[in-house]
């Protein structure tokens, strides 16, 4: 039996499956490959969303600025882009938006396959535009996953999350990523993308960063 071609997501953008092993998570993986399909796992639970045009569009926006402040910056950062973090013993995997490796980036170069927990470290952030509907809750699966920073964006505002000692996320004013980045004003050039194209807003944030102190 081929499971994707089962699940019909051009009739349906969000499927709930209560029940379901692991095996059969990770078959279902398998069978989608490479198509735009995200696939949420959390303890026997799991969901199947193909996401809308502009899910995409906001998370390349957000990812697109990190990448530049990295460069104009000279961080070093290894992207993770959509790729599926899982952790079997947990019972959990989510694919982010975008995920960035700062503090690892010569491990993650050599990651060479399905991430697995069990030997890669997680990303030291994750982004994940929340807006669509949803049926699982992400904050706990990344939380099982130790991602240290997660950058939630509602469609409205950019909400900077970090994980404490217990094991839980909260808000922050600040990016541990990026102390010096300030926040108000990076979250006002993702505001921007709504009234001007891209590129000008890109430009804009490139100038914008070269004048942040050293």
């Amino acid at each position: 039996m081929t499971i994707a071609s089962d699940i019909d997501l051009d009739q349906h953008q969000h499927i709930v499956l209560d029940d379901v092993s692991w095996e059969f998570y990770e078959h279902l993986l398998e069978e989608i490959g490479n198509r735009p399909i995200r696939v949420t796992y959390c303890d026997g639970r799991i969901e199947i969303i193909s996401p809308l045009p502009k899910h995409g569009r906001w998370g390349s926006r957000v990812g697109r600025l990190v990448e530049m402040l990295c460069a104009e910056r000279n961080i070093a950062m290894v992207p993770g882009g959509a790729i599926t973090l899982r952790d079997k013993a947990k019972k959990v995997g989510l694919e982010p938006d975008e995920c960035y490796y700062l503090t690892n980036c010569e491990v993650a170069n050599q990651i060479d396959g399905p991430f697995d927990a069990a030997i890669h470290p997680p990303p030291d952030l994750a982004v994940e535009v929340d807006i669509t509907r949803r049926s699982i809750a992400k904050e706990p699966i990344y939380a099982a996953l130790r991602i240290p920073e997660l950058w939630r964006f509602d469609g409205k505002q950019l909400h900077v999350l970090a994980l404490d000692p217990d094991g839980n996320y909260k808000a922050q004013p600040a990016s541990a990523a990026f102390p010096f980045l300030p926040m108000e004003e990076f979250q006002h050039f993702i505001t921007r993308f709504r009234t001007e194209n891209d590129t000008a807003v890109i430009r804009a944030f490139q100038q914008w960063v070269r004048t942040l102190p050293a």
